[in-house]
């Protein structure tokens, strides 16, 4: 998205000189994302967003502003689509039993892009495709689980009102974009976090509020928008969460996958800016899925 933009492609190169490092790319299958296929993304999106998207093709070496934050540049549509595609690629992994868990390491992220509008560095919502995808091919119940420092609202308003969708979300506010949760809304559960809150008050909101509602909805697939920059390093939010915060969340996502939906996981990435805390934040949350808690 330009010099100097914190969503850059050393992220996912942190990423993967991280899992190198740990060894843990040893126990990893690899896959290239495909381009999603535009009856995937048309579930979720509206027709003229897609094309408006997929249509924008800057010239090499210039870029298109969408929001004050969010740019496009020659290979943003391709990149955005193929994000898109491993999520379709990861649902079809797991229900055709190749594996229980996938994780997908993609830019740009999704979970600010709404059902017509792409915001917050964000063009199509990777893990409402993923979604889609699941609930077209007989999965009755998703739960989605985004613990990104910014709150998920291109989810929250793609899945507004559909009782197969449970949506759990902790997130900072006031922080952009400014939603403060809507208390008792059905099928979402929205905990705000205040800035400087970290492991004491997210482990709470996930055992007091995540843990049970899960639990009541029996989720047959959990998908999960793994954004790290609630991390306290992270440059672009005021959280305080550590490195373990995100192996004991796995943990917990992973018991209840393994009680109601046969251990099956999808995490795709979002949020994370500081590339070493984002690197270590993957690692701990993919280590119990791939090697054991």
């Amino acid at each position: 998205m330009g010099l100097g933009h914190p969503e850059c492609p050393a992220r996912l190169a942190a990423i993967e000189d991280r899992l190198r490092a740990s060894g843990l790319d040893l126990f990893m299958r690899r896959h290239d994302a495909p381009p999603a296929p535009m009856d995937a993304l048309l579930r979720v999106h509206g027709q003229e967003h897609v094309e408006r998207v997929l249509a924008t093709h800057p010239a090499h070496g210039e870029y298109v502003r969408i929001d004050p934050d969010t740019f496009m540049n020659e290979c943003t549509a391709e990149a955005a689509r193929r994000a898109a595609g491993a999520a379709v690629l990861a649902v079809d992994l797991v229900l055709r039993k190749e594996t229980q868990f996938v994780f997908c390491a993609v830019r740009p992220p999704g979970h600010h892009a709404e059902r017509n509008a792409p915001m917050g560095f964000c063009f199509f919502n990777n893990i409402a495709v993923a979604a889609g995808e699941a609930l077209r091919r007989g999965i009755k119940r998703v739960a989605i689980v985004d613990f990104d420092v910014h709150y998920g609202n291109g989810t929250a308003d793609i899945f507004d009102g559909d009782s197969r969708v449970l949506f759990l979300s902790t997130y900072q506010h006031p922080l952009y974009p400014f939603w403060a949760g809507t208390p008792n809304q059905p099928g979402r559960v929205d905990v705000p976090l205040a800035p400087g809150a970290g492991t004491a008050e997210y482990r709470a909101a996930v055992e007091q509020r995540w843990l049970p509602a899960m639990q009541a909805f029996r989720p047959q697939l959990i998908l999960v928008s793994a954004g790290f920059d609630a991390h306290a390093r992270d440059p672009l939010a005021g959280l305080n969460l550590s490195d373990e915060d995100y192996y004991w969340t796995a943990q917990q996502l992973l018991a209840v996958a393994a009680r109601h939906g046969g251990g099956r996981v999808i995490a795709s990435l979002e949020g994370g800016y500081e590339p070493h805390a984002l690197a270590r934040c993957v690692e701990a949350f993919l280590r119990p899925f791939v090697v054991g808690a």
